[in-house]
C-alpha cells in the first residue's frame, strides 16, 4: 500500500507569517497526535530566487529559514510539503511593476506568457533547495476568471479549461524539471465541467475527454470543509475517483472565522468527513488552518479539534477517551481549550458562520447596518454572557500550561464586547426616542469600551508577536487603531448634539433596513469575517 499521510497545513499568507520556531513547536506537537506531514501555505511569503518583489515586505520566509525548519521536521519524523500557487490568489505581487505584464485578472497569472513560466520554474529552484521532499501542492484553485481578462485581450476567447490543463501541463514540467510530483486542489476540474458547481456529489460528471488531458502525475485535493453527513464527502470521493490520479482529502480545523477558533464546528463537518475517507480506502488527509481576513485566530486554539480528528480517522469516536488521550499528550484540558470558540458562540448563535465576535468587534456604533439582526432579547442578555465568559477565560488562563496568553487575549475580547455588543443597537434606540439620559448613559459606555478596547489590543498583541514575524501587524493596528479613533469621534459627536453643537446625527436619522434584504433571518444575530464589511458600507 502506498505511504498514508495525515497532515496539516498552516495559512502563512493572511498577514501572519509564523516564527520558525514556532512551526517547528507546532510540528514536535502534531507528532505527538500521530500526524507525519505538515504543509507550509506560502502564496508569496517565502523567498524565490531571482524574484526580489515576490512577498516584499511581507515576512517571507528566507531560504535558511526554510531549510531549518524543513531539517527539524525531517528529524522528528514530519514530512514538510510545501503549498504554493502557481496560477490564482497570487494577488499581492501585483502591487509591484514587477509583476503587472503578468496579470490576467484580479489574482491569476497570465497563462502562456514567457514571465509566468520563468517565476514559476525560479520559484521551483528553490524548492528544491530548500525543501528534501519532493511532494508539491501547487494550488490553482478558484481561478473563476481565468482567460477572461489580459489573456483575452492577447488570444480571444478560448476554451477555459483548456487554458487550465495547458496551464498545468506546463506547471508539471516545470516542477519534473526539477523532481517534484505535484498535488493540486480539484475544484476548477468540477467547477468547469459543472457550471461552475464544485460539490455535486453523486451527481458529478467529468467528461471522458477531461479526464484523458488531465496529467496523471498530478494529485487530485479534494478540500470539503462544510457537510455535517457522512454521504456528501463519500459522494464527492466517489466522483473523484472518475480521475486516473491519485485522490488526497483536504478538511477544514475552522481557524479562519476571526479571533475566535471553531473546534464546535470542526468535530461536527470532520467526524463524517473521517469516516467516510476510512470507508473509502483514502489514506493521504491533512486539515487546512486558514488565516482568512488578517488571520486573528492562533493556530494552537485548534489543538483540540488536530488531535480528534486524528483519532476519528482511527475509528475512535468516544469523547471521553480522546479528551483524556488529549490531556495525556499535551497537559491541557481539552473541553478548557475547546472554550476558546466562546467569543462567538452568543445569543443562541450556532453557527460559524455569524462571527460574533469580530462581527461585534468592528461594528460602527453609528452606521450600525448589522444591527438589524439584532432584538431586545439578545441586546439585553448577550452583554452579561459575554462578561460571564470574560470570567471564565481569565480563570483559564492560569490553568493553561502552555497557552493562558491565547486565553488572555480571548478574555480581553469578551470583555470589551460586553460593553460595545448592545452599544450601537441602544445609542439608535435613544436617539429615536428622544432619550437624553439614554445617550449620556451611551457616552459612559463609550468610555468604557475604549478603556477596554486598549487592554484587548495589548493582549492580542502579545499573542501576535509570540506567534509570528512582526510583519502584517500593521494591518491589526490601523483596524484597532481605527476602532479606537472611531469610538472617540462618536463619543464627541454624540456630546456635541447633547450639548446643542450640532441639531442632529445624520446617520441615526436613517432607517436601519434588513441587512440581508430579507432573504435571512432577521432575528438572528449574524455578521461577516471580512473586517471592510463589518466596519463600513463606504470604500475602504
Amino acid at each position: 500500500m502506498d505511504k498514508e499521510y495525515f497532515g496539516a497545513m498552516l495559512d502563512m499568507s493572511r498577514n501572519a507569517v509564523m516564527k520558525p520556531e514556532e512551526v517547528k513547536n507546532y510540528a514536535k506537537v502534531l507528532k505527538s497526535f500521530g500526524y507525519n506531514m505538515l504543509m507550509l501555505y506560502t502564496e508569496d511569503t517565502y523567498e524565490v530566487n531571482g524574484e526580489p518583489y515576490f512577498g516584499y515586505m511581507r515576512g517571507r520566509y528566507t531560504k535558511e529559514e526554510l531549510k531549518d525548519v524543513d531539517a527539524y521536521c525531517a528529524s522528528i519524523g514530519v514530512e514538510l510539503i510545501p503549498c504554493i500557487q502557481t496560477l490564482a490568489h497570487l494577488g499581492n505581487i501585483f502591487r509591484w511593476g514587477e509583476y503587472g505584464d503578468i496579470n490576467d485578472v484580479n489574482d491569476i497569472l497570465l497563462a502562456e506568457d514567457e514571465r509566468t513560466y520563468k517565476l514559476i520554474d525560479n520559484i521551483f529552484s528553490t524548492l528544491a533547495e530548500c525543501f528534501k521532499t519532493r511532494n508539491v501542492h501547487i494550488g490553482m484553485d478558484e481561478a473563476h476568471m481565468l482567460g477572461l481578462g489580459k489573456y483575452l485581450d492577447l488570444h480571444g476567447m478560448k476554451n477555459r479549461f483548456e487554458i487550465l490543463v495547458n496551464h498545468l501541463k506546463k506547471v508539471s514540467e516545470i516542477a519534473a524539471k526539477y523532481g517534484f510530483k505535484p498535488m493540486m486542489w480539484s475544484d476548477m476540474f468540477f467547477r468547469l465541467a459543472n457550471h461552475g458547481e464544485y460539490y455535486v456529489g453523486k451527481n458529478a460528471h467529468i467528461p471522458q475527454e477531461v479526464i484523458d488531458i488531465t496529467p496523471k502525475e498530478v494529485g487530485l485535493v479534494y478540500w470539503d470543509y462544510y457537510h455535517d453527513k457522512k454521504q456528501p464527502f463519500a459522494d464527492m470521493i466517489k466522483a473523484h475517483k472518475q480521475f486516473d490520479n491519485e485522490i488526497w482529502f483536504a478538511g477544514g480545523a475552522w481557524s479562519w472565522t476571526g479571533f475566535a477558533s471553531s473546534n464546535f464546528y470542526t468535530l461536527q463537518t470532520m467526524k463524517p468527513a473521517m469516516k467516510a475517507c476510512r470507508e473509502n480506502g483514502l489514506n493521504k488527509i491533512f486539515l487546512t488552518l486558514w488565516g482568512d481576513n488578517g488571520k486573528e485566530c492562533s493556530f494552537y486554539s485548534l489543538l483540540p479539534s488536530l488531535y480528534a480528528v486524528r483519532k476519528f480517522y482511527e475509528g475512535e469516536e468516544n469523547m471521553n477517551v480522546i479528551k483524556a488521550g488529549f490531556k495525556e499528550v499535551t497537559g491541557e484540558d481539552f473541553d478548557a481549550m475547546v472554550a476558546l470558540d466562546i467569543p462567538n458562540l452568543v445569543g443562541g448563535a450556532k453557527n460559524v458562520f455569524q462571527n460574533l465576535g469580530k462581527n461585534s468587534l468592528y461594528r460602527d456604533l453609528l452606521n450600525n447596518y448589522y444591527d438589524s439582526t439584532l432584538y431586545d432579547e439578545i441586546v439585553k442578555t448577550v452583554p452579561d454572557e459575554y462578561k460571564r465568559h470574560a470570567r471564565r477565560l481569565s480563570r483559564l488562563a492560569k490553568n493553561s500550561a502552555n497557552y493562558g496568553y491565547i486565553f488572555k487575549s480571548s478574555a480581553a475580547l469578551c470583555d470589551m464586547l460586553s460593553v460595545k455588543f448592545s452599544l450601537g443597537y441602544n445609542i439608535r434606540k435613544a436617539y429615536e426616542n428622544k432619550d437624553r439620559d439614554g445617550l449620556k448613559r451611551a457616552v459612559d459606555e463609550i468610555k468604557k469600551a475604549e478603556v477596554k478596547l486598549e487592554k484587548f489590543y495589548y493582549a492580542f498583541r502579545e499573542l501576535w508577536y509570540k506567534e509570528n514575524k512582526p510583519h502584517g501587524f500593521d494591518v491589526q493596528d490601523i483596524r484597532l487603531g481605527g476602532l479606537k479613533m472611531r469610538l472617540r469621534s462618536t463619543r464627541e459627536r454624540i456630546s456635541d448634539f447633547l450639548d446643542g453643537k450640532i441639531a442632529k446625527i445624520d446617520e441615526l436619522d436613517e432607517e436601519l433596513l434588513d441587512v440581508y434584504c430579507g432573504k435571512c433571518d432577521p432575528k438572528k444575530p449574524v455578521g461577516c469575517f471580512l473586517w471592510s464589511w463589518n466596519v463600513s458600507v463606504n470604500n475602504i
